[in-house]
C-alpha cells in the first residue's frame, strides 16, 4: 500500500513524469486513496496529506480488536504518528500485537504506536493542578508524538501565582502555550497576560459543584480579559495538541 503523504506522492508523480512508472502502476499504487474500508471503519489515509495531521484512533466505543485493526492500517498506509486516544490497557495489549513498540501512556490514556519525525517548535503545557494532569498529559503526549518539543509546567495554578511567575522564562521561550485548568479557569488569563505566544486554553471538568463539570472554566476562558486566547472544549487535550501542531506546521512551511 502507498503511504499517502506529500513526500511519497511527489516521488510517485516524479517517476510518472520521467516515464519510470506507467499510469496503470500509479493508479494501482493509489488504489487506497483516500481511505481504506475495514467494514466497521473507513480509515482516512488522506488526512495527513490534506491537513498535515494524521488520523488518530478514538478509543472509546471500539473493541481492542477494532482499535488494533485500525492502527495496523494506519501504520501501513501512512508515515506520520499513529496514536489511540482515551485508550485502555486492553486496547494497548491488542495494539501491541500489530505494533510491538507501542507505548501506553497511562495518565494521558493514550497509546503511541509510532512517533513522527522531529519538528521545529516548542510547546509549553501549563497545568493548573494535579487533578488536571490527565488532560494536560493528553495534550503533551500528542504533541510529542507529532515530533514537537514539550515543556511541562505542572501545578502552576493561580492559587499560588508565584509558582507560575517562576516559570516565566519557559513561557516566553515557547512557540505555542497550552493552558489546562479546571475550577474557575483563571490560569488562561494569567498566562495570557504574561506571554506573547499563541495560547490555547483547555478547561477541565475538575472542581467542586459550582464548577459545573468544567462549564465554569469554559465560560471564564471564553470571557478572558487577555485578548487572543483560543479555547478548546472541556477536557479536550488532544484537540489542543492538534491546534498547536497546525500553528507550528504553518510556521514550518513559511520558513521553508
Amino acid at each position: 500500500m502507498l503511504a499517502v503523504d506529500e513526500t511519497t506522492l511527489r516521488s510517485l508523480l516524479e517517476r510518472l513524469a520521467r516515464g519510470d512508472s506507467s499510469v496503470d502502476e500509479a493508479v494501482r499504487e493509489l488504489r487506497f486513496l483516500p481511505y481504506a474500508d475495514l467494514g466497521f471503519a473507513r480509515v482516512d489515509l488522506h488526512r495527513e496529506l490534506l491537513l498535515g495531521l494524521p488520523e488518530s484512533v478514538y478509543g472509546p466505543g471500539k473493541t481492542p480488536e477494532q482499535a488494533a485493526a485500525i492502527v495496523a492500517e494506519l501504520l501501513e498506509g501512512s508515515t506520520g504518528p499513529v496514536i489511540v486516544t482515551r485508550a485502555t490497557a486492553e486496547q494497548h495489549k491488542a495494539v501491541g500485537v500489530v505494533a510491538p513498540a507501542a507505548v501506553f501512556h497511562e495518565t494521558a490514556r493514550m497509546i503511541v504506536a509510532r512517533e513522527g519525525p522531529p519538528r521545529e517548535g516548542v510547546v509549553a503545557v501549563a497545568c493548573a493542578g494535579t487533578a488536571d494532569l490527565p488532560v494536560a498529559e493528553e495534550a503533551a503526549v500528542a504533541c510529542e508524538a507529532s515530533g514537537l518539543t514539550v515543556r511541562r509546567l505542572r501545578d502552576v495554578g493561580v492559587a499560588g501565582l508565584h509558582r507560575l511567575l517562576a516559570e516565566e522564562p519557559v513561557l516566553q521561550a515557547a512557540d505555542v502555550i497550552v493552558v489546562v485548568a479546571g475550577m474557575e479557569g483563571a490560569l488562561a488569563s494569567a498566562v495570557g497576560g504574561l506571554a506573547a505566544a499563541p495560547i490555547i486554553a483547555v478547561p477541565t471538568s475538575a472542581g467542586y459543584g459550582s464548577s459545573l463539570e468544567g462549564v465554569t472554566a469554559l465560560l471564564a476562558m471564553l470571557a478572558s480579559c487577555a485578548p487572543g486566547v483560543a479555547v478548546m472544549g472541556i477536557d479536550n487535550g488532544y484537540g489542543a495538541a492538534c491546534a498547536a501542531a497546525r500553528i507550528l506546521g504553518r510556521l514550518e512551511e513559511a520558513r521553508r
